[in-house]
């Protein structure tokens, strides 16, 4: 890079939602490494949460910092926990982030469009604004053609399935497992993509390589211009920052790493279902069932949100898992990129959140994939039918945060799933290999020379040009 050229200024508002905060938080932090100036914006409860890892970059000589927003007073934080949904209402972050911009005149600003309210504000203030896309290109793709082509209307019922028309590969799926706006035809995200549109452009976190044929399509078919600089996970480097990732771990991370140890190589499968997981209720029972009944050990993430009376599980289970040592139940928050990566970890249970499903492919393990709500139906499609790293337990229903939560998936599914993933076999070697190149691939992206470590140069080459032509 042209060391003459003056220092880029980036400013980074991420929503509030763990899910979204986190992989823009890492972002940040990778924009730093590249040596540009950069700073997120977050409330002063969310600034507690990443202060460590941030220290540790300053005292890397990365030049980045936290900036908390000052609310008003009596104004309440939108942030009570990690756990804001897309319906969380911002706007008390308008008028202090309005005052930050006036003063500090940053030469961008990479944000989040669930801040419904942002796009306006930064055109007002003239601002270069760059979307953050923290779910990758093909559910996006999937997105534009459903909006395009409107397949699910010609189906004679929910669970009818019908081909996705105009994408790169054969994407079937059915009316019930489409977000409820998609359905109801809302136009929710016909704004989201008029104001992507009217961006600089959009910062993904992907990596070419994971894919390729949606990325061009993204940029050639769909007009986007994007830069692809992730997976954002993978600047994560130091323990610390794996462990700390996030909230604070509601287990002693020591304890199960120590349990881990003693299991022999992809043994362990992981269960995980992301920050608020809804279930219908016995779902938990079911999964419970599978997984004695399966004799393989695990991990389970069952959240910190864990309701008793509506998920309980059956009589004696948590104390026989602890007495035959095949499984540990974490509730709450978990260092999923620490155990991810260990050895003994050869299957992830994901609801197919962006986040996950990219972390799982930078850890190199195979998935069962269990999509819930948003996009995952579309990221489960990528993760067995694309990239062929994974099996579908055969979820059938989107959920949203408000509608009644159905969908049982019964114990005989899920033992099915759990076996032809962990139990090995050729169809399964196959998988892990390819899960094992593709997370090659990812950690290539981001080293010098790498696709996206070349996608994160050129965008700050590209902001110091137009800075040096102001200037």
């Amino acid at each position: 890079m042209d060391s003459e050229a003056p220092q880029v200024e980036m400013v980074f508002f991420p929503f509030v939602g763990g899910g979204h905060q986190i992989p823009m938080i890492d972002i940040a932090r990778l924009f730093a490494s590249h040596g540009a100036k950069s700073t997120i914006i977050v409330t002063p409860t969310n600034a507690i949460q990443f202060q460590n890892s941030i220290l540790r970059d300053q005292n890397s000589g990365h030049p980045i910092s936290i900036h908390a927003l000052q609310l008003q007073e009596g104004a309440v934080s939108p942030d009570s926990d990690m756990t804001a949904t897309p319906a969380t209402d911002t706007t008390v972050l308008q008028e202090p982030l309005k005052l930050f911009l006036i003063e500090h005149k940053p030469d961008c600003i990479v944000f989040d469009m669930f801040h419904r309210w942002a796009a306006e504000l930064f055109d007002g203030l003239g601002v270069r604004k760059i979307v953050f896309n923290g779910s990758g290109c093909f559910p996006g793709c999937v997105s534009e053609n459903l909006r395009k082509y409107e397949p699910h209307e010609k189906v004679g019922s929910d669970y009818e399935s019908f081909l996705v028309p105009g994408l790169p590969d054969r994407i079937e799926l059915t009316r019930s497992q489409l977000p409820i706006f998609v359905r109801d035809k809302s136009g929710r995200f016909d704004k989201k993509g008029k104001d992507e549109d009217k961006s600089f452009g959009s910062v993904v976190n992907s990596f070419y390589e994971l894919e390729p044929a949606y990325a061009d399509y993204y940029r050639k078919e769909m007009g986007k211009k994007a830069w692809f600089v992730g997976p954002a996970s993978l600047c994560n480097t130091d323990v610390a920052d794996k462990a700390e990732r996030g909230t604070q771990a509601s287990i002693d991370e020591q304890s199960f790493m120590k349990w881990l140890d003693d299991k022999e190589t992809n043994s362990v499968l992981y269960i995980g279902f992301g920050s608020k997981p809804r279930f219908a209720t016995g779902q938990f029972a079911e999964i419970a069932h599978a997984l004695e009944a399966s004799n393989h050990s695990f991990i389970w993430v069952v959240g910190k949100d864990f309701k008793d009376e509506e998920n309980c599980l059956p009589g004696g289970f948590e104390e026989r898992i602890k007495e035959s040592k095949k499984g540990v139940i974490i509730r709450g928050w978990a260092p999923q990129l620490l155990i991810l990566e260990h050895g003994a970890v050869g299957g992830f249970m994901t609801h197919c959140g962006w986040n996950s499903m990219l972390e799982g492919v930078c850890c190199g393990v195979p998935m069962i994939t269990w999509p819930l709500s948003a996009e995952q139906f579309y990221n489960e499609k990528l993760v067995t039918d694309v990239l062929g790293i994974g099996v579908q337990v055969g979820s059938k229903e989107w959920i949203s945060f408000k509608s009644e939560k159905k969908g049982l998936v019964g114990r005989e599914k899920v033992e099915v799933a759990v076996k032809r993933l962990m139990g090995g076999g050729d169809e399964v070697v196959d998988i892990r290999k390819r899960a094992k190149e593709l997370a090659g691939k990812a950690k290539k992206a981001v080293q010098v020379g790498g696709s996206s470590y070349i996608d994160a140069d050129a965008l700050i080459e590209e902001l110091k040009s137009l800075k040096k032509n102001v200037n």
